[in-house]
């Protein structure tokens, strides 16, 4: 039997034609700023700031509000330790033959390979697992609908809340990933989806120079 949801008026905030183009300026040129980043400080970051960070990357939307996600947060040193041990291995296998030579040509302009040193160093690694289904309390699986939509959308709130805070990360997904799945002993209704570092800059952090494709490389407007 379906339940009706109850619903409440939706006020939203109302800008002028001005003051909303120059808040969406305001925050491309915000986000603009935001890199990807591979060394980090050992300087500690708090768990209120990761717990704030991780609701809002759960106000995303997700088919029939299902919210088929968890949050992994890692500050445990001897879990990093051993979720660095196992991905270094399948990345190891990645550089040395599974990876095709375009793909390292690639990735060569940004100096990778399958060391991972920042899988210790950052204060925090947050392992996102989507759920295939979820579980009742008896134990009936129950469906959850666009998975990997949904799941991709709170990963991209994540990485905004993360710049928004003055943090920074990298999206890592050493494939397969299977091994966090028993690193971190998640049930059988989760699998990895993105493996993300948090934490400050290291002092002397360095980003690749890089251009952003041009917006008429990117959209078409009808």
């Amino acid at each position: 039997m379906s339940t009706k949801k109850q619903f409440k008026p939706y006020v939203p905030s109302r800008l002028s034609a001005d003051d909303s183009l120059a808040a969406a300026r305001a925050f491309e040129d915000f986000m603009d700023q935001r890199r990807s980043v591979r060394e980090f400080s050992s300087a500690p970051v708090e768990r209120s700031v990761i717990e704030s960070i991780i609701r809002t990357a759960s106000s995303a939307p997700s088919g029939a509000h299902k919210q088929p996600w968890t949050f992994c947060a890692v500050s445990s040193q001897e879990v990093k330790s051993k979720i660095r041990k196992a991905a270094e291995k399948e990345e190891y296998e990645n550089y040395h033959g599974r990876m095709s030579e375009e793909w390292l040509e690639d990735l060569s302009a940004f100096g990778t390979d399958w060391h991972k040193p920042f899988l210790e160093e950052a204060p925090w690694i947050i392992v996102l697992f989507k759920k295939a289904y979820d579980l009742s309390p008896d134990g009936t699986k129950t469906k959850n609908y666009y998975v990997n939509e949904s799941v991709g959308i709170a990963a991209g709130f994540f990485i905004s809340a993360i710049h928004k805070a003055g943090l920074v990360t990298l999206t890592h997904t050493p494939s397969p990933m299977n091994f966090l799945q028993k690193v971190l002993g998640r049930p059988a209704n989760e699998r990895p989806y993105l493996l993300l570092p948090v934490g400050y800059p290291a002092v002397d952090a360095e980003v690749p120079v890089l251009d952003r494709k041009k917006l008429e490389d990117i959209s078409v407007f009808y």
